[in-house]
């Protein structure tokens, strides 16, 4: 009897191991590898392609280039945050207190009309940051949502001699 109640106190805390997964190891590559590629993309060819772009059009670039940059940089701090926690240089819990500096709702992009009218490969940026924004945030629910209240475990057979039991009385 006093294995089981030792046993019961060393629960593991999924949300504690989730950083360590290898599905936060691919998020994590994904991210940063988004980064990379939006930042060439700005740098490089798409300087040369707003400059091709009518007046209106160039100032969605602008905003939008600033948002997409923005978002990104924002789930690189929280994908770097988690990492540290990985790497055992933090703790969740210092991690929870820190991540509230994170804006994971930060830049969303503009009406849909607007960036339809941009270059596609900025537009596919823009898509393939949405995307790691809703992987980022459901993850961070997971990894951030506080403890379930456990129901004491007792005796699963209790419920049903208590029925039988009740069933003979009468």
């Amino acid at each position: 009897m006093a294995e089981r109640s030792q046993s019961e106190t060393a629960l593991v805390m999924f949300s504690e191991r989730l950083t360590n997964s290898a599905a936060f190891g691919t998020l994590f590559r994904e991210g940063m590898d988004l980064v990379e590629e939006t930042a060439a993309y700005l740098d490089g060819e798409g300087r040369t392609e707003a400059k091709a772009l009518e007046r209106s059009v160039s100032l969605t670039y602008a905003t939008e280039s600033m948002r997409l940059t923005t978002r990104l940089m924002q789930l690189a701090s929280w994908l770097l945050l988690h990492r540290a926690v990985k790497e055992g240089e933090m703790t969740l819990t210092q991690a929870n207190r820190e991540k509230t500096k994170v804006k994971l709702t930060a830049a969303d992009p503009g009406p849909q009309d607007m960036i339809e009218k941009l270059p596609q490969q900025l537009q596919d940026l823009i898509m393939r940051s949405m995307n790691l924004q809703a992987k980022v945030r459901r993850l961070d629910t997971s990894i951030h949502a506080p403890p379930a209240e456990r129901a004491p475990i007792g005796n699963p057979l209790v419920p049903q001699l208590n029925r039988l039991k009740a069933a003979f009385e009468q």
